[in-house]
């Protein structure tokens, strides 16, 4: 390679940042020397200067060289270390049972979904560095949709075309259409009705998709989905003349998306295992998770005793201490080496001698105490805690540190190097060093210029770590020659604190002190025989655990010699440690089964081994089980090279209670070993059971030694109070010694419960009087005081009562065809806790070349095989990329980080498989209704218990209510005669003004008025328009006349120029001028639904009925006769039309529900003025009133407000329309404040547009003028339960305007009653209640506190109006209900609709809605079925009658309700569980198809973030509903429709879904 000539001082900022982090990664032996020569050479390529080709120096490798480190890189890149020729077995056995079974459905993935590291082969081939770097940035940057979010409406009408097609033709050709996978199988007409039948539930008023879905681009106010089109399949008309919505009754759809489902059901057909004969009940406060088998195995053995280790005798020669022990050996034999470490070559070229050892350490502990804090900062005493930061391949720079700090009296902390490309665990080591105050940090010159720096060149402030100064230990100045080190401190100081972390993944320092470690190290001597001059071997990080006390501490104490082999030359040479001891005849080893694994598979390196010299070979993970088959192999290969049997050494180790057992070889009473062959059975109930040995379901274990000298151990149960256990029995290790650690540094409580454990007998017994500390370690003690190991605390997974171990769910996952599809052996095995219970979950690396078929083959390979062997379902699987999981700094999987991000949805698998179907076994008992218990015996026990029945009503309607003299000459049968005396009498009196969304001026502003019109003006268009009717039009009376206008006085005046001629108005939604493909089938069905004979409408939608593009969807003949009211005839309408009677039909009033149920009701005159008449009387409404309404006037109270009120009462009608608010979201406060508006009426979608449009803006407004506090009534108008959330957050951001928060309130209407409830001028606040969501799920109302669990807050919807009265009824027994259940709400009120209106005539419907009578209580009167759910509560409160108000709660529509295990759900309240799930959920949806929960939810991030959300959604539904979601849909921000009320079109949603309409970025179904 050319050399390098370039001014690093001159490259930019972010060069030589990068240059740094390269600097540091070659430091800590991630990159070898020729990966940081070809990285930093094209990194610095645009600025280098070329210089002529030098001869390659002796360090570089030969050709022959380089290719053998290749070689061995692919060695170390397998990881059969979990390798068992009876686990493999086990596993091919279980999977040849399991290959009848039932195939899996693949789950649905977009391609731009699919990982580069999915479609091809990373390139490793140009560079020699890492095969452990994290899945960097730059791979992540592809998965980026190009910032293509799409916004709904206008903005993803584009799209729209597309819907027609299953192919997403037309508007969509970038997008990838989602993978078409071959489903194996066919699907089952016959289960899927059988899961049907189970799944039919009572629905007394079917209902159906808005197709009236046409407003403009805001998500919120009214999104039109790209898929559309599918909304005609979606409606259709009954045999009644209905236009009914697609229901459960068969499968319609026989697309990719419902095969799979059927799929999905035939799977879940297969008998699962006996589930659990005792269910917790619903109604407990806390539900118990499930019990232990009755059957499991016992233990039966006698009480444990404390077993001690034999005496230790310290041998007279050895030093009285550590410091004692440095100073010999520096003077004695200084010219000896204490410390050898090997370069990247692999060649031993770096020294360091017992002399230049003790010499460095002085240096470092003057200068700390002396030199340290000169220029400002504070210094170093004695006693203070300094971190240790040293690079893993720089053990001597490390052994200066750390004991200069013991001349010091200094404590101090080793950690990793910190880095921020490697986070993993780093922001929990910060943490540590905070809360020890940690001030100063120590590290070698090339590990500090190889840190991050800022801009001023110091050490960059790392996440989560305190501010930090740095010492440089190199190059430092000798002490005085009168200079000795400080006096000894007490024995009972801490010496230094290692850091460690606990099952739950918080960082912790366990302090050991100078007694602990002078004590450790005697005790290790005495065990391992170490003498002075033994050369050791060591492999393992010399910073923490087992390579610290052995290679730093034990080794300086005997005076020998260490060879560190860098874990980053190990991947480049896995036979290095074993050519050192060769080479320096070595006799004592200290490696991991790891590295026994990668050194059998050199085998080109064996031939030149010997091990004859070595007679210790201490394990360090020798406590996990399946280090058995390294040793086994490693002994069976290396025998020949002089490996004696006895020297290899398992080793047990733990943080708190350090070195735990050892196998100590050379000693006759001591040399005896051990193996088991135990039952896993047994072992998964804490039993210990003997099993044959060719069992296929068994656990070989080796012993780890006996009790150490000195010590004393005993093994306690795992949970609960320290009880000794018993000897065929598993639990804690727990040892008593003078070496163990003494607490965690600044955690008193943990410390007690960890480091002082006294145990006892089961009878309460004391044990004694020993404080024993707690391993972490499960095992038990076998004959002669061996040590067996069987698992960790750390790894246990208790699973319905039984316990696993995460190693062995890893070797049997490592069983099934590893070499195929994980990479390098790397999974992470974990448990998280899901409704009570701990759920096992597993993530892998697979391999780059691995197809999305054959990953998800392998999966369900997977959970066959454990389910098999360990009895256990597996509740997630996931694939990640390889190099992807979080790292520990030697390369391994940092657990607690991978299962961090799991929990907070940042992992990105490439592939997930949730099985909850098969492992949660613990659900609620499905509720069971009694159809025998009839609606008198209910009644009767209501009466018994003293339950108030549940009934409620509005004040009495009477004449003396309008006593005025003028309201007594004003006529109120029919609207038109008003509208005509109006006219006659207050000709001037302005009754409408419609505002745009331009203000105009400067401050005060104002908002521009597009049109006035007063009472005469109105009465003349309307005969004019009723004269063109009858001469143009030539229509009838009793006719239907279609008004198709966008929102202003125009609708108004049509209206009302209908009801002059006898005709039957009916208000349709133009259709949308960027969307007619979708909309305008929409309006013809209704012109067609509703008879119309005639189309009045505006030029403007006039021209958009005749565009090309309409004409080829509906023909210009199949429309009626169209008239244009911008073209009048100026003639006057000879007299206008009175109905015989009020009533006779007045107007159609056609809405959808959020079900897809387009219905239209019968409006008589009667009904149309007592709505105006109830609504003037509650609001008090008079003709010097201002009201400004900002909604849709097509159905409902919004069309009620807008046309009839303002000619009933003669009050002031502002109008805006929310199409104006998109627009310009001020224009409605503005217009409230310039007008002064006393009573304003919205809807929800208006209500989010300003709150997401002005969130940032009300400072602005308010000094412009803008002020809300003359607004007494903001009322939402909407026909479903209050959005408490919004309605709440809307009035916290507008109370710095003034807005009042009694002021905003909610109304209620429905098909049958278009309004309900309202608040009224002189109405009680609003009342809010918490009621528990397991109680609604059952029908019954219970109150709790608030911030209860399972607490959900209702708000009441506005004050039942005047003359109304209503009842809570079961809606299948129609008996009336008590207060403490939930029924449906039927009302009886002047107001009602007729009827619906049918094409055909037919009434079959008309008793059972419109008739209804309650079969206990009182059944003379007639009431009306809403449809409704809900209930009524008596409050404190106080109406203006004097009377106590009884408050009415909508909780949602009955036919939108999901029956789902005997439950009602209601699906608002799934979907606002699973938007808490994850911060990228912008929206979601629940409906049900075939007994399965389906949920889609829109993610408003990068693809590749996709699969996050399924293991969260399922285990959140999960936890607050008790429920199993069978698919999880995520698809693109915009996707969910949702009408101009702002409700969500669930059935259009499945319609499409089931069509697979919706392009979705990830299907995934749940096993």
């Amino acid at each position: 390679m050319a050399d390098i000539n370039v001014d690093v001082s001159q490259l930019p900022e972010d060069v030589r940042r990068k240059l740094a982090e390269l600097t540091l990664e070659l430091s800590e032996g991630d990159i070898t020397q020729k990966g940081y020569d070809k990285k930093k050479s094209k990194l610095l390529a645009p600025y280098n200067i070329q210089q002529p080709p030098q001869n390659t120096g002796p360090s570089a490798p030969s050709p022959q060289t380089a290719a053998q480190r290749k070689a061995h890189r692919r060695l170390t890149r397998e990881d059969n270390r979990y390798h068992s020729e009876i686990r493999t077995e086990a596993v091919m056995q279980a999977l040849a049972m399991s290959k009848r079974g039932p195939v899996m459905p693949l789950p649905s993935k977009r391609t731009s979904v699919n990982y580069q590291g999915q479609q091809r082969h990373r390139e490793r081939q140009d560079s020699s560095s890492d095969d452990d770097s994290i899945f960097g940035e730059d791979v992540s940057r592809d998965f980026n949709r190009g910032g293509r979010f799409r916004d709904s409406g206008a903005s993803s009408s584009s799209f729209s075309d597309a819907g027609a097609s299953p192919h997403h033709q037309g508007g969509r050709g970038e997008r990838p259409h989602s993978a078409a996978y071959a489903i194996p199988g066919n699907t089952s007409r016959q289960a899927l009705a059988d899961v049907l039948q189970s799944s039919r539930h009572s629905q007394p008023i079917p209902q159906q998709p808005d197709v009236t879905n046409n407003a403009k681009s805001m998500r919120q106010a009214d999104r039109v989905g790209h898929y559309a089109p599918a909304h005609l399949s979606s409606v259709r008309m009954t045999s009644t003349g209905h236009v009914s919505g697609l229901q459960d009754d068969g499968p319609r759809h026989q697309g990719k998306v419902s095969a799979k489902i059927q799929q999905l059901l035939n799977t879940l057909k297969r008998p699962k295992r006996k589930p659990l004969k005792d269910y917790f009940v619903e109604e407990d406060d806390a539900l118990e998770a499930p019990q232990p088998d009755p059957n499991a195995p016992k233990p039966e053995g006698s009480t444990l005793t404390p077993v001690p280790g034999e005496q230790l005798v310290v041998p007279s020669g050895l030093p009285r201490n550590l410091e004692a022990a440095l100073q010999r050996y520096g003077s004695s034999t200084y010219k000896a080496n204490a410390v050898t470490v090997l370069d990247q070559n692999g060649k031993p070229s770096i020294n360091l001698t017992y002399g230049k050892l003790l010499s460095r350490t002085h240096k470092i502990a003057y200068t700390m105490l002396h030199k340290v804090g000169q220029k400002g900062e504070g210094g170093i005493k004695p006693g203070d805690r300094v971190a240790l930061v040293y690079p893993n391949n720089d053990p001597i720079s490390f052994s200066c540190g750390f004991y200069g700090c013991l001349l010091a009296g200094v404590v101090p902390v080793p950690v990793e190097v910190p880095s921020s490309r490697r986070d993993a665990g780093g922001q929990g080591i910060g943490f540590l060093l905070g809360s020890l105050n940690v001030q100063w940090a120590l590290t070698s010159e090339a590990c500090h210029k190889g840190m991050s720096k800022s801009s001023n060149g110091d050490v960059a402030n790392f996440k989560g770590w305190p501010k930090l100064s740095w010492f440089i230990t190199d190059h430092l100045s000798k002490p005085p020659k009168d200079w000795h080190p400080p006096p000894k401190q007490s024995e009972d100081c801490p010496a230094y604190v290692e850091y460690t972390q606990s099952k739950e993944g918080s960082t912790v320092g366990v302090k050991v002190t100078r007694s602990a470690m002078l004590c450790h190290c005697q005790t290790l001597t005495v065990a391992s025989n170490y003498t002075e001059g033994e050369v050791m071997v060591c492999v393992l990080d010399f910073k923490r655990d087992v390579g610290l006390w052995h290679g730093i501490l034990c080794s300086v104490f005997n005076g020998m010699h260490v060879i560190f082999i860098p874990y980053s030359l190990m991947k480049i040479d896995p036979a290095s440690w074993m050519k050192m001891i060769t080479k320096y005849k070595a006799s004592v080893g200290i490696v991991k089964s790891r590295d026994m694994h990668w050194g059998l598979l050199a085998q080109k390196d064996h031939k030149d081994v010997n091990f004859s010299s070595l007679r210790l070979l201490l394990v360090a993970d020798g406590a996990n089980p399946w280090s058995l088959t390294s040793c086994d192999a490693f002994l069976n290969a290396f025998q020949s090279k002089g490996l004696k049997s006895e020297a290899i050494c398992p080793y047990a180790s733990s943080s708190e209670a350090l070195t735990v057992s050892i196998r100590r070889p050379g000693k006759t009473s001591a040399s005896k070993t051990g193996r088991g062959i135990l039952s896993m059975q047994g072992l998964s109930h804490g039993v210990v059971r003997v099993d044959s040995e060719n069992s296929l379901t068994s656990l070989t274990l080796q012993d780890c030694g006996q009790v150490m000298p000195g010590a004393v151990m005993v093994v306690i149960k795992i949970d609960g109070p320290p009880v000794l256990c018993k000897t065929d029995e598993v639990g804690e290790l727990c040892v008593c010694s003078g070496y163990a650690g003494t607490g965690y540094w600044g955690l008193q409580g943990i410390t007690s419960n960890t480091f002082q454990v006294q145990p006892f007998h089961g009878d309460g017994r004391s044990a004694g009087d020993k404080m024993y500390v707690r391993t972490g370690l499960l095992g038990f003690l076998g004959p002669g005081g061996l040590v067996f190991v069987c698992g960790s605390k750390e790894g246990l997974m208790s699973v319905s009562g039984r316990r696993h171990n995460t190693d062995d769910i890893i070797a049997t996952v490592l069983a099934v065809e590893p070499m195929k599809f994980i990479y390098r052996g790397r999974i992470a095995v974990f448990s998280i806790p899901v409704l009570k219970d701990e759920r096992i979950v597993i993530i892998a690396e697979q391999r780059p070349d691995c197809t999305e078929e054959e990953s998800f083959q392998w999966m369900s390979r997977v959970l066959q095989a454990v389910d098999s062997i360990h009895q256990v379902g597996v509740y997630c699987l996931a694939l990640v990329p390889p190099n992807y999981l979080p790292k520990t700094p030697l390369g391994g999987i940092h657990l607690h980080e991978t299962k961090k991000k799991f929990l907070d949805g940042s992992l990105h698998p490439a592939n997930v498989l949730m099985c909850p179907h098969t492992c949660v076994t613990n659900l609620p008992k499905p509720r069971e209704h009694r159809p025998d218990v009839t609606p008198s015996a209910v009644h009767v026990g209501n009466i018994v218990q003293g339950a108030r029945m549940a009934w409620a009503q509005g004040r009495e309607l009477s004449i003396s209510d309008e006593d005025s003299d003028s309201a007594r000459k004003v006529p109120h049968q029919f609207l038109t005669e008003i509208l005509r005396w109006r006219s006659q009498t207050t000709p001037d009196h302005n009754l409408y003004t419609l505002l745009n969304s331009k203000i105009q001026g400067k401050w005060p502003y104002q908002v521009q008025a597009q049109l006035t019109m007063t009472c005469s003006q109105l009465h003349k268009r309307a005969e004019r328009i009723g004269s063109m009717l009858v001469e143009k039009g030539k229509l009838n009376t009793g006719d239907h006349v279609a008004l198709i206008y966008h929102p202003g006085i125009e609708l108004v005046a049509a209206f009302y120029g209908c009801l002059y001629v006898g005709c039957v108005p009916v208000t349709i939604r133009p259709p949308h001028p960027q969307n007619i493909s979708t909309t305008l089938p929409t309006v013809k069905m209704i012109v067609d639904v509703s008879k119309a004979s005639a189309i009045l409408t505006s030029s403007i939608v006039l021209k958009l009925l005749r565009l090309k593009e309409s004409t080829g969807i509906v023909e210009t003949k199949a429309w009626p006769t169209i008239l244009d009211t911008d073209d009048l005839p100026k003639k006057k309408l000879a007299a206008i039309y009175r109905a015989p009677t009020p009533e006779m039909i007045c107007y159609l009033d056609f809405s959808v529900s959020t079900t897809g149920m387009l219905a239209g009701v019968k409006m008589s005159h009667a009904a149309a003025t007592a709505l105006c008449r109830s609504i003037k009387l509650q609001c008090e409404f008079y003709p010097s009133r201002d009201v400004a309404l900002c909604l849709d006037p097509y159905c409902g109270l919004g069309f009620g407000l807008w046309c009839l009120t303002s000619i009933y009462s003669g009050h002031h009608s502002i109008l805006i329309a929310p199409s104006e608010v998109e627009t310009n979201p001020a224009v409605w406060h503005t217009a409230v404040s310039n007008y002064k508006v006393r009573d304003t009426f919205c809807s929800y979608g208006v209500m989010e547009l300003c709150t997401r449009g002005l969130g940032t803006s009300t400072t602005t407004l308010k000094a412009r003028g803008v002020n809300l506090s003359c607004v007494r009534t903001c009322c939402v108008i909407a026909e479903e339960r209050p959005r408490i959330h919004l309605t709440t957050s809307f009035t916290k951001l507008f109370a710095n305007l003034g807005l009042s928060p009694r002021a905003v309130s909610t109304s209620f209407g429905c098909r049958v009653n278009l309004g309900m409830c309202l608040q009224g001028a002189s109405c009680p606040d609003p009342t809010t209640v918490y009621v528990d969501l397991r109680a609604l799920r059952n029908d019954r109302v219970t109150l709790v506190e608030k911030g209860s669990p399972h607490s959900l807050c209702v708000m009441e919807s506005g004050k039942l109006l005047p003359g109304v009265k209503v009842v809570i009824a079961n809606p299948d027994t129609k008996g009336q209900c008590a207060d403490s259940h939930l029924g449906e709400i039927w009302v009886h009120s002047p107001h009602n609709a007729t009827g619906y209106f049918t094409i055909y005539g037919d009434e079959s419907l008309h008793a059972d809605h419109f008739d209804s009578h309650l079969a206990t209580g009182d059944a003379r009167l007639s009431y009306a079925r809403t449809g409704f759910l809900g209930f009524v509560r008596r409050t404190e409160l106080t109406q203006s009658d004097g009377e106590r108000h009884d408050a009415i709660f909508v909780v949602g529509a009955l036919d939108e309700t999901v029956m789902l295990r005997g439950m009602r759900y209601h699906p608002i309240d799934i979907e606002n569980t699973v938007s808490r799930s994850h911060r990228k959920i912008c929206e979601c949806a629940v409906f049900t198809w075939t007994n399965l929960l389906v949920v889609v939810v829109e993610l408003e991030g990068n693809e590749n973030e996709a699969l996050d959300l399924v293991p969260l959604v399922t285990n959140v539904v999960l936890e607050d509903h008790y429920l199993i979601v069978g698919v999880v849909v995520v698809v693109d921000p915009g996707i969910i429709p949702i009408n101009s009320r702002g409700e969500k079109q669930r059935m259009h949603l499945r319609d499409g879904f089931l069509a697979d309409q919706l392009d979705p970025i990830y299907v995934a179904y749940n096993m």
